[in-house]
């Protein structure tokens, strides 16, 4: 009957150490502080853009509110103080701002366009038209409203002397509401000059309380309101014919205002401007002769839509940064608020954790206070009092401004820890696995090497899904080959040993028929040869293989008896050259007596072997001394020779069955069982033997117990 091939239990994985994973944990520790690194880089590069951000916005916040201030401070700036609510009409009358100056020349055409220029006054049309109604910082300059206008127009039709029909004349016509009183006033255009020319005409604005285009004979100009007209300078377009020319055309009047005039003459503190100033109201046209359909051409009207104010607070906001806001407010007995602008307000970022990160981000705060704000004040001086600009910003809104700014770095960062992933990924797939799979089927085999059917064990190591033509393929397929030479070299080395047993098992057969026939001729107890029979028969046994040598000696038995150790050191020494081991001496010798219990063929056994020992270990012409002393109940015999010292770890180890310096072939008297033998006879005298490194050389004490 034919078996089949015996089918063998898995191979047992050892527990590996942390030792056998310390390169796979030097890569993944290196990658990891890869990912660190770049993290560490992020957070760095963040805090930094952070702190020089803040320290941009600190330097820059002071610097601000002065370019605030001195804006502020210009007459434009003052006039925008004076007149926090100054809007352009866009179609309704016109209310009068108050300037930051007493009063305007309006007499001089360049004084009165410069003052105006100068506070940005004006309101502006689209077409290139302007105007500026507004009224002194002094009171007592008179109650007046000041109207300086601009244009473009073409020749001007002057008024004659006497002339009562006023619809065929260029005239200005204004008309004043306040406190429920209504004046309308027209102004015909008087030219300076009869015989003046289109070119250039410069003339009078003669005011009458009139509303229609037809005076009365009685009619009169009121002293008090004055104006003037002024029109030059080149044609607008050059093509045009010098009938059809438009120029630059400028007027400036004074126009009287009784209830002002009246309050400067009330009882009490003079209130300037009045409270009510904002409730005036003017309008003011310029118009031109009637056409052929009677209607009179409008020039200029206040009322136009489209206008624009030149200053006002409400453009201070414009510069403000996310998260500042601007306070202005006039001083005195009762502080008042006049305006009150904030900085763009910056949403919240669309990553809510980064805007969180970067706050807790440390800086240097130029702040001491936890509120992260930056306070700044300054004083404007005007006409009619002093005004305080206090100016707030905010640091946090930094933070919600980098952190959308910071939208492009973690794109960065996200696409490097990509990378280091990818190939963390390749090293951990197509190496480090690898590694750990060949590294733990080599451990499975060698820690099998112990089992009986090791070189079917050793055989068992497939590693044909890890042969490659990369390194570790070359490796994993170098180590099969190696191993199954190792499993042909173990076969053979099995042969070689069932060869040799076959061998001994011939010999000890051939000895065995002798011993036997001695045996029955020695079967005596009392016999002295009986026990060397005995001790043959169970080297015999070792031969054959039935029998271990420890198990032989175990068997043999000793007759212990009371012994003169320094008698069996002299005939030892007697002894010795006859077994070939010269130079033996005995140290002390003075004749006395040392009893001890033992046995005197198994003793000479030991001294025997530890004398041979000590002859093959020592220098040439060097002798092997005995020395015999006493100590708490034991007898000390030692010997020692001048030679080589033992290692320290083999002091203990040389006594071991099988342990020798000798290599393999030297001889069987020389396969580590002399000392071996001596130990365990030694045990079974109830006696020890030690190995120390004494002297140069090498000291074997032996310790028997005494009599």
């Amino acid at each position: 009957m034919k078996l089949g091939p015996v089918t063998l239990p898995a191979l047992p994985v050892p527990r590996l150490g942390l030792a056998a994973f310390r390169r796979r944990l030097v890569v993944h520790l290196a990658f990891m502080l890869l990912v660190a690194a770049t993290l560490g880089l992020a957070l760095t590069v963040l805090q930094d853009q952070k702190q020089r951000s803040y320290q941009r916005y600190e330097q820059g916040f002071r610097q601000s509110l002065a370019e605030i201030t001195l804006q502020l401070r210009h007459p434009a700036g003052q006039l925008a103080l004076l007149n926090p609510g100054m809007e352009p009409g866009n179609g309704q009358d016109l209310a009068p701002v108050l300037l930051p100056f007493s009063a305007i020349d309006f007499d001089d055409q360049y004084k009165a366009l410069r003052a105006v220029e100068m506070a940005g006054c004006g309101l502006r049309w689209p077409q290139g038209a302007s105007l500026c109604a507004a009224v002194g910082s002094n009171a007592y300059a008179g109650g007046f409203v000041y109207l300086v206008g601009s244009l473009d127009a073409g020749p001007l039709q002057p008024r004659s002397v006497g002339q009562l029909e006023l619809g065929g004349v260029h005239r200005l016509r204004v008309s004043l509401d306040y406190r429920g009183q209504r004046s309308v006033w027209t102004a015909p255009y008087e030219a300076s000059r009869p015989d003046e020319g289109p070119a250039q005409q410069r003339g009078r604005l003669t005011g009458f309380l009139a509303e229609g285009d037809q005076l009365e004979r009685q009619s009169r100009p009121q002293r008090e309101f004055r104006g003037w007209l002024w029109r030059e300078g080149p044609c607008v377009k050059t093509a045009d014919a010098e009938a059809s020319c438009a120029r630059h055309t400028v007027f400036s009047v004074r126009l009287p205002v009784e209830a002002f005039k009246t309050a400067l003459f009330e009882r009490g503190a003079q209130a300037w401007p009045p409270r009510d100033l904002d409730q005036l109201r003017l309008h003011v046209q310029l118009l031109g002769p009637a056409g052929e359909g009677g209607t009179a051409a409008v020039l200029f009207d206040s009322a136009r839509s489209g206008a624009t104010v030149g200053v006002s607070l409400d453009r201070l906001g414009a510069g403000l940064q996310a998260g500042e806001t601007l306070r202005i407010e006039r001083l005195g007995e009762h502080p008042l608020v006049i305006a009150e602008r904030r900085g763009a307000e910056i949403g919240d970022a669309p990553l809510p954790w980064l805007s969180r990160l970067i706050r807790r981000l440390p800086v240097d705060v130029p702040v001491g206070d936890a509120s992260l704000r930056l306070q700044a004040r300054e004083e404007v001086a005007t006409a009619t009092g002093r005004y305080r600009l206090s100016l707030q910003g905010d640091l946090r809104s930094l933070d919600r401004q980098l952190a959308r700014e910071a939208r492009s770095l973690l794109w960065l960062v996200g696409a490097m820890l990509a990378a280091i992933a990818f190939a963390w990924l390749l090293v951990e797939l197509g190496l480090i696995r690898r590694i750990t799979v060949l590294t733990r089927r080599a451990a499975a085999v060698s820690y099998n090497m112990q089992d009986p059917r090791a070189e079917q064990r050793i055989g068992e190591l497939d590693v044909a899904d890890l042969e490659g033509r990369d390194e570790l393929g070359i490796l994993a397929g170098t180590l099969q080959a190696l191993l199954q030479r190792v499993k042909d070299g173990l076969r053979r080395e099995q042969l070689r040993a069932e060869r040799e047993r076959e061998m001994w098992h011939a010999v000890g057969h051939e000895i065995m028929s002798p011993l036997q026939s001695l045996m029955v001729l020695h079967g005596g107890v009392d016999d002295p040869s009986h026990r060397y029979v005995q001790r043959m028969q169970q080297a015999v046994r070792v031969l054959y293989g039935t029998a271990s040598p420890s198990e032989a000696l175990e068997a043999a038995d000793l007759q212990l008896e009371t012994l003169d150790l320094a008698q069996f050191c002299r005939e030892v020494v007697a002894n010795a050259p006859h077994a070939g081991i010269e130079g033996v001496q005995l140290l002390g010798d003075e004749g006395a007596t040392l009893p001890v219990r033992g046995e005197a063929y198994a003793l000479e056994d030991v001294v025997t072997h530890v004398l041979r020992n000590a002859q093959r270990h020592r220098q040439p012409g060097t002798p092997i001394t005995l020395t015999l002393a006493a100590e708490d109940g034991f007898a000390l015999l030692g010997i020692h020779n001048i030679g080589p010292a033992i290692p320290a770890d083999m002091l203990t180890r040389i006594f071991e069955y099988g342990v020798s310096d000798q290599p393999p072939d030297a001889g069987p008297e020389r396969r580590g069982q002399g000392l071996f033998v001596a130990r365990s006879y030694l045990a079974k005298m109830d006696a020890q033997i030690e190995a120390h490194n004494e002297d140069g050389g090498v000291r074997f004490w032996l310790r028997l117990r005494r009599a």
